[in-house]
């Protein structure tokens, strides 16, 4: 059994908290459960995204049994709608909310994020764990050293999400680092295209 299937086989139910109709897993114990099982296990933020409306996005990199995956946050209200200008409380909330999302991607009550987020034109479709399901291959890809097949996978996925929204979303499951590293093999992809039909003008051009 990997190390996802063990944490994604835990009953984590009774350790969800109520906060209006919103349920959440406790952070203080997804960290101490997934510690238990890796003690090496850490996480980093990334510098949080300001969008034009003052609205907010955190986005938390969780490290376990070798593997960083990354999730982003709304910075919300007890609403579950984005905050514009948020404070300092507000952030640190969503932080935390972060964190426990991104060590779900390694399986940890995963299950309870199902049916949350459902786009209106998506017919029933869980956008947010389809995105998370997706994410993970091409992750793993990615900690093999495999950019190749990270991007083939990366691009597939890209095509059907459903909109922009969902794309950005997508696109802001993987850490900068990673990010840059799928935006610089699209380009080297793209340029051996351009090479190509370059040559094939020149070749038509021929005698």
């Amino acid at each position: 059994m990997s190390s996802f299937e063990k944490l994604a086989a835990i009953n984590v139910n009774d350790k969800v908290e109520k906060k209006n109709k919103f349920s959440y897993l406790s952070w203080a114990w997804a960290v101490d459960k997934l510690l238990r099982e890796d003690p090496t296990a850490n996480w980093t933020y990334a510098n949080p995204v300001t969008f034009p409306d003052g609205t907010m996005m955190v986005a938390c990199t969780v490290t376990a049994f070798g593997i960083g995956r990354q999730m982003q946050l709304p910075v919300i209200n007890h609403a579950n709608k984005p905050i514009a200008n948020p404070n300092a409380f507000d952030i640190n909330t969503s932080m935390q909310r972060c964190l426990v999302k991104a060590i779900a991607l390694h399986g940890l009550g995963l299950y309870l994020y199902a049916g949350e987020d459902l786009p209106p034109e998506s017919e029933g479709q869980n956008w947010e764990k389809w995105m998370a399901d997706n994410a993970i291959p091409v992750q793993d890809d990615l900690n093999a050293g495999n950019v190749s097949g990270a991007r083939d996978k990366y691009e597939a996925a890209f095509e059907q999400l459903p909109d922009e929204q969902t794309q950005t979303q997508f696109h802001f499951l993987f850490n900068a680092a990673d990010r840059a590293s799928l935006k610089k093999e699209g380009k080297r992809r793209r340029d051996e295209i351009e090479l190509a039909a370059q040559q094939a003008a020149k070749d038509l051009e021929k005698p």
